[in-house]
């Protein structure tokens, strides 16, 4: 059986969706956040990692970065580099172009993979694809890596963790208010903040006017293998994101034992259990109560152990399960017949942007005349890698042996 490419991002970029609804014809939806590498890149790599374990040959394909080019061999033979996407409103000018874009890019897409049940139904009012067509799968977290450290803590003070990118659709001008507001009230206070972005000068503003530069330490921009180092610190995470289709950061958070006081934006709800998050509205008074509640129940010893809740969190965000509901879904998409260029075209003419199907038919007659003018023995094939010896009888993070044998490695492409 041939399987369809292991394409697992989609960009809200044009030219990638694109190439990516007609070529591929299998796409995930999802939000992002980063330091260096974020949620969803380590969603790509996680998931892909259980993929190449259950057999499958995979390859990540997106747009370059500078001498980035070319074929990237990574852990286990995953060749990748990285992409971004998220949730769109429906009320501006840009997201009306946006979402017409994504509206004529899946057209003939065979399925789409969102990570929340919000994300489900943006994608589908945004880019009117049947809800048959979407399956929701969420993201996951290694808990082998984010584990609780309570001897980390400090016994003196009380430390609210920020791991964010520091741009507006983050919360950011809210976080600076509250910030402002939490630390005159509770000299026990102080805050950890990973991240960059063009909203620092926001943060040092407020430290520097409250003279709180020994309270609101900013780390800069963190590789991911040093945000467990960093959550470890502290009793509580806040999240003041604006707008999300899934946050990594929270899981990741909770794993590692903190509290979890977050805004009740997209996807957000649907993450962690409601004793494990004290979900707020976006606004600055429902942040400082969603703040002094939840340090109220940690002076008085009112909170989930540490221990207790990266448990919870394990028991219900598994890469391999991922893995596997995303198998289905490829499954699924390859037992469906090939399309014929007629009736991709038909497909496109439901968006009603009739225009469209002139670039669809010159992108059909340039790929046919790329194929013939650099023959496939010319170009960087992507080869087997050999990861029998990297995974035969390895304990992965949630516990499950991942042993296939080599030969009986499937392709995805």
């Amino acid at each position: 059986m041939q399987y369809p490419s292991s394409i697992i991002t989609a960009r809200n970029d044009i030219l990638e969706l694109l190439v990516f609804a007609m070529l591929h014809r299998i796409c995930m939806v999802s939000d992002f956040f980063y330091p260096n590498m974020g949620g969803v890149e380590e969603h790509i790599f996680n998931l892909s990692q259980c993929l190449i374990s259950r057999g499958y040959k995979v390859i990540v394909m997106t747009h370059s970065y500078g001498d980035r080019v070319g074929i990237r061999y990574m852990t286990n033979g995953l060749k990748t580099v990285f992409t971004d996407h998220s949730l769109f409103g429906f009320a501006d000018a840009s997201a009306i172009v946006t979402n017409k874009l994504l509206e004529i890019s899946l057209a003939d897409c065979n399925h789409c993979i969102c990570v929340s049940h919000t994300g489900k139904e943006n994608t589908v009012l945004r880019a009117r694809v049947h809800c048959d067509r979407v399956s929701v799968i969420p993201n996951a977290v290694d808990t082998s890596v984010f584990t609780p450290d309570p001897s980390r803590r400090s016994q003196d003070v009380v430390t609210i963790v920020v791991i964010s990118r520091l741009v507006y659709r983050k919360g950011v001008d809210l976080m600076a208010q509250v910030i402002a507001e939490i630390c005159p009230r509770y000299p026990q206070v102080h805050f950890l903040i990973g991240g960059d972005g063009p909203k620092r000068w926001l943060l040092e503003e407020v430290r520097e006017r409250g003279g709180l530069q020994d309270r609101v330490t900013l780390l800069g921009s963190l590789e991911h293998s040093q945000v467990r180092s960093v959550l470890t610190r502290g009793h509580i995470f806040l999240n003041t994101s604006l707008t999300e289709a899934y946050c990594m950061a929270i899981v990741e958070a909770a794993a590692c034992g903190l509290q979890v006081v977050s805004t009740r934006v997209g996807g957000i709800p649907e993450v962690l259990p409601s004793d494990l998050i004290y979900l707020t509205e976006p606004n600055v008074p429902s942040l400082l109560l969603g703040l002094e509640t939840a340090l109220a129940n940690l002076r008085s010893g009112n909170v989930v152990h540490p221990w207790d809740c990266h448990h919870r969190v394990a028991s219900l965000y598994n890469w391999m399960d991922v893995a596997r509901r995303t198998e289905t879904v490829y499954n699924r998409v390859a037992d469906e017949k090939s399309k014929t260029l007629g009736s991709q075209l038909r497909s496109y003419m439901a968006s009603g942007v009739l225009p469209f199907l002139l670039v669809i038919s010159l992108a059909h007659f340039m790929l046919r005349f790329l194929d013939w003018m650099v023959p496939r023995h010319s170009i960087d094939i992507a080869k087997d890698y050999n990861v029998s010896s990297h995974i035969t009888g390895s304990l992965h993070a949630n516990g499950e042996i991942n042993y296939v044998p080599y030969q009986r490695r499937r392709k995805l492409s």
